[in-house]
């Protein structure tokens, strides 16, 4: 083999390895359900109106949260402090409805169809926080703060790029909910298949 031939093999093999800023780490999904009555399209979507996750005055269909801790080990270096490394936990809970008794072949097609397309969604904003959490990671690691040997200033300054990133993705969440539930979005034509249709 040529040197030319074995400098490409031990690039392809470093291009392959994990950075430290995306070391493994793998999201816990959980499906939480909470229980809805009805046997028709329109008497179990009145339940979910009645029985859905509550975010603010209202209700939801359904409901994509999560918990995010941080493993984080900083170093003083010299009159510096970097973080070195920035390992996430993060487990996120789709919370979705799911009739209390079995449902007719009919509403039950159509049921299935609704379920399906709303745990997609929500799967989604799951995706956007998988997101974030990964931006999290490429913002922070190896962040340096000089005058800093305790390592007191850089949690501030983390605490500004975190908030940032939040933020960003909280308005990614609303806008993709917006889209999904005005007239024609996915959402809306999933209630209206379900309420018309079962």
């Amino acid at each position: 083999m040529t040197r030319s031939g074995r400098l490409f093999i031990l690039l392809a093999c470093l291009g392959s390895l994990p950075s430290p800023a995306n070391a493994d780490w793998q999201a816990v999904e959980k499906v939480k359900n909470y229980a809805i009555a009805g046997q028709s399209g329109p008497e179990l979507y009145a339940s979910i109106g009645e029985r859905g996750p509550k975010l603010g005055p209202t209700r939801a269909i359904a409901h994509t949260s999560f918990k995010l801790t941080w493993s984080r080990k900083y170093e003083p270096q010299g009159d510096a402090c970097v973080l070195v490394s920035a390992l996430p936990k993060l487990a996120i809970t789709y919370t979705l409805p799911k009739p209390a008794k079995p449902l007719p072949a009919g509403t039950r097609e159509h049921w299935e169809a609704f379920i399906d397309g709303v745990h997609r969604h929500e799967m989604v904003h799951g995706d956007f926080i998988k997101d974030m959490v990964k931006k999290i990671e490429a913002a922070t690691v190896g962040l340096t703060v000089p005058a800093d040997p305790h390592c007191r200033k850089i949690k501030t300054e983390m605490t500004k790029r975190l908030g940032a990133l939040s933020n960003a993705q909280r308005q990614q969440s609303r806008d993709f909910d917006r889209a999904e539930l005005s007239d024609g979005g996915k959402v809306h034509q999933l209630i209206l298949n379900l309420v018309n249709g079962g």
